[in-house]
């Protein structure tokens, strides 16, 4: 029987992967092309995603320049044929190109996707560089902003509408009310928040129920488990991890000897110094041991374990390449066990990660 491979290792044979999926559903659904793909809904909202998504902002900023426009319309139409119905972006990714191109990649498929973005960035200084842009969620800013992305994302609704960093100058049950009169408005139709810490969510959430955070989440950052996981379970609310895969890092193509594009963001990041690539190195080595008893890849395993943590996880693992897709996809057939998972919890509590996870400044704008 033929084999699917990826990154040169053999993975789940097809017809397996076909069988398995349709054990695994989540909500038994086909996309517009008949394809099944697993369904998640994010916390109590009711609002159904697929239960991976994609983030798009590579596509556009961060990962050095921006990719061709052409392939990046090809690959958002090419995940949507794949099942994937939920896409993310934000108004600073570029600032605003994201936007654009997602808006008129995803036009044909609109009725069937949910496109998620954010607000909260002051993007008026010039200087966009991740981090650079102080925040900004004032009520008109917040309107002014939300007309703007209506506008390059070529819809008349914003279905998962985030505040991407909190303001600390602006009481966010002001952020909450202007977000709930945008949704009785029709132009929004669901609240999410991103980096938020609990009182904040609590509060927030008292005004208008937030559908959604978006945290940094994965094997290589639990932080989220200590207080913030348990929140959104009491509360019925969904999250969504970005960076499953570790920027990257957790795929094991990269090591201490990888060299990033001059304007790659992961250049200023203090857990990708060389030193600290190295000794990060057994996060990977770990995947890759469980990787090879389940016949997957390193990344498989970190979305398979994302997504067994609670169903009502929806990991959004940014690419701008077919075979990650698809690679990212088959994470989808791996059925971790209760005892894998109590192994790689065992063996991952023994590892301690070096360096932080943002530059300073982009810490501070974290958890509050």
């Amino acid at each position: 029987m033929a084999h699917r491979r990826w990154a040169g290792e053999t993975v789940v044979p097809l017809l397996n992967r076909l069988a398995l999926r349709l054990n695994l559903m989540s909500v038994g659904s086909k996309d517009a092309e008949g394809d099944l793909m697993q369904k998640r809904k994010l916390g109590k909202s009711g609002l159904e995603v697929s239960a991976l998504g994609l983030g798009c902002m590579g596509m556009s900023f961060s990962y050095g320049p921006p990719k061709d426009k052409q392939e990046m319309t090809a690959l958002l139409r090419t995940a949507v044929e794949r099942g994937i119905t939920f896409f993310d972006t934000a108004e600073v990714y570029g600032p605003f190109t994201n936007e654009e191109l997602v808006g008129e990649a995803l036009a044909p498929y609109r009725s069937k996707v949910v496109i998620a973005t954010k607000f909260g960035f002051d993007l008026s200084g010039g200087d966009n560089r991740p981090g650079a842009a102080g925040v900004n969620s004032r009520p008109e800013h917040i309107k002014k902003a939300v007309e703007g992305s209506l506008k390059r994302l070529k819809t008349d609704v914003i279905d998962l509408l985030y505040q991407h960093r909190v303001d600390p100058n602006v009481p966010i049950e002001d952020v909450a009310g202007t977000v709930k009169e945008l949704i009785q408005a029709g132009k929004v139709k669901h609240f999410g928040m991103s980096e938020a810490g609990v009182k904040t969510i609590r509060r927030a959430h008292a005004v208008q129920p937030v559908t959604a955070l978006q945290n940094e989440y994965s094997l290589w950052w639990r932080k989220p488990e200590e207080e913030v996981i348990p929140t959104l379970e009491e509360l019925g609310i969904g999250l969504v991890p970005y960076s499953p895969l570790g920027k990257g890092f957790l795929t094991g193509k990269i090591d201490e000897t990888t060299t990033f594009d001059k304007n790659d963001f992961r250049n200023k990041v203090p857990r990708f110094t060389p030193e600290a690539r190295k000794t990060n190195q057994a996060v990977v080595d770990l995947l890759g041991r469980i990787g090879k008893q389940k016949g997957a890849t390193p990344a498989q395993i970190a979305l398979a374990w994302l997504l067994a943590q609670k169903p009502w996880i929806a990991p959004i693992p940014g690419t701008t390449k077919l075979s990650r897709l698809d690679e990212n996809d088959g994470s989808l057939d791996v059925n971790l066990t209760a005892e894998d998972l109590r192994q790689i919890d065992s063996a991952a509590s023994k590892i301690i990660v070096e360096g932080e996870r943002y530059p300073e400044a982009m810490q501070k704008m974290t958890g509050l």
